[in-house]
Parts: C-alpha cells; sequence; structure tokens
C-alpha cells in the first residue's frame, strides 16, 4: 500500500471555496464534499489541521468605511462562522473535532494553546484553527504559515478556485503559463497570487512546502499522497 507523503499538514481553505459557485454564505454541498476528504485523509494515518479565511460573510481588506483594525476583526469573526460549519458537518461523520480560536470565546471554541493543538493532533482529532492570528492586519495565509511552523507541519495543502500558480490570472489571459514547481522567491518577485508575501516569507523561512491545487473531488488526497498536481512552491523541487 502507498504511504501518504506527509504525516501533518495544515489544509487552508479560503471562505470564498466554502461559498461554492455564488462565493457567499455556506454552500453546505461543498462543505460535506470537504468533509469527506478530510475523513479519508484522517483514515490514511494523516494529522489535519485547518485554517478556514471568512470571505464568504466579511473581507476585512475590502471594507471601506470603517477602519482596517476593526474590518480585520469583522473578518475574524466570520472565520468562526466557516469554523463552527465545518466542524459540525465533520462531527457528523465520526471525526473527533476541535475548534481553536486566536480570539478567546471559550462558549464555542477552545482557545489556541499550541501544546494542546499538537495532543489534539496525535490523539487524531481534526483541529480548526480560526480566527487566523488574532492580530488585524494578518491575512488567514499567514496564520496558516504560523501555526504550520508552530505544530510542525510538514506541508501547507493550500486549496484554490485555480488549479495551481500561473504566471498571470489565468481567467483574464488565455495563454497564462502554469508552473508545476516555482520557489517561494520567485513567488515573492513576480508577486504572484498564491499567498501574500509575509506569508510566503514564512514558509521560505521555515523551510515549509505549500501545494497550490483546485478544490475539487478527491484532490486534497492527491495531495497529501504527493500525486503531480497543482503546483509545489518550495525550495527545490521534490517530485
Amino acid at each position: 500500500m502507498v504511504k501518504p507523503k506527509y504525516k501533518r499538514v495544515i489544509l487552508k481553505l479560503s471562505g470564498e471555496a466554502l461559498g461554492g459557485e455564488k462565493g457567499f454564505g455556506i454552500d453546505w454541498e461543498v462543505v460535506e464534499s470537504i468533509a469527506d476528504e478530510i475523513a479519508k485523509v484522517r483514515e490514511l494515518g494523516v494529522e489535519v489541521a485547518v485554517v478556514v479565511g471568512g470571505g464568504n460573510f466579511f473581507r476585512g481588506r475590502s471594507a471601506e468605511h470603517i477602519d482596517r483594525a476593526t474590518a480585520d476583526y469583522m473578518g475574524m469573526l466570520a472565520t468562526v462562522i466557516n469554523s463552527l460549519a465545518l466542524q459540525s458537518i465533520l462531527e457528523k461523520r465520526g471525526v473527533p473535532t476541535r475548534v481553536q480560536s486566536a480570539i478567546e470565546m471559550r462558549q464555542i471554541a477552545e482557545p489556541y494553546i499550541r501544546r494542546r493543538a499538537i495532543r489534539h493532533l496525535e490523539k487524531g482529532r481534526v483541529v480548526i484553527f480560526a480566527c487566523g492570528t488574532g492580530n488585524p492586519f494578518f491575512s488567514t495565509d499567514t496564520a496558516a504559515a504560523l501555526r504550520a511552523a508552530e505544530i510542525d507541519a510538514e506541508a501547507i495543502l493550500l486549496a484554490k478556485k485555480v488549479d495551481g500558480v500561473y504566471d498571470s490570472d489565468p481567467k483574464k489571459n488565455p495563454n497564462a503559463k502554469k508552473y508545476d514547481f516555482i520557489t517561494y522567491l520567485d513567488v515573492i518577485n513576480q508577486r504572484l497570487e498564491v499567498m501574500d508575501s509575509t506569508a510566503t516569507s514564512m514558509c521560505m523561512d521555515n523551510e515549509i512546502p505549500i501545494v497550490v491545487f483546485e478544490l475539487a473531488g478527491g484532490n486534497i488526497i492527491k495531495a497529501v499522497m504527493g500525486e503531480n498536481i497543482g503546483t509545489l512552491v518550495n525550495v527545490k523541487e521534490e517530485r
């Protein structure tokens, strides 16, 4: 039997992905599909932590009428809604799950404690990290990079609406070139929209590979197994 390439991963989901085709609110079919894949990955013996965005409800940097810090806190609260939704669907499938929030709200989530998060993972529980880093001016991409470094994750699985990293927007440019592999520095220097520069730099400093792929049926499992899908962002190509 082929073994998974990674033993512990961070799965980064955008809020828009949870919103499905509309990109707003929660598309329950999408959430159920994601939960099914996470359950299968867990059955392979892989420890899974999830960082969820909140853009399907509120995107802080797009708010024009309030100050940025307040807008970012509102965006953090949106991630809690998505985290609780994913937790509920996972637990309906018998997958033990914990939501840990970077902003304390003890009635609905545990406070983020690194050692407790690692212990949950070791016991086979899926840990969902809510509220980003708990600080304004930092994206949930940066939260994924930070948590990956803290819990010693072997990779960040970045599930997006596109099937990898391109040299330009494939929706606007039909001749856009897709990369199978690209270095962190090239991502930063070319200003490619993989993760923000802070998150990319943190992954580079801590040598955490990023696998960018389309959130479609079976791709989370394929990414965990190390199959050649999407784009690998790393210091050097490992495939």
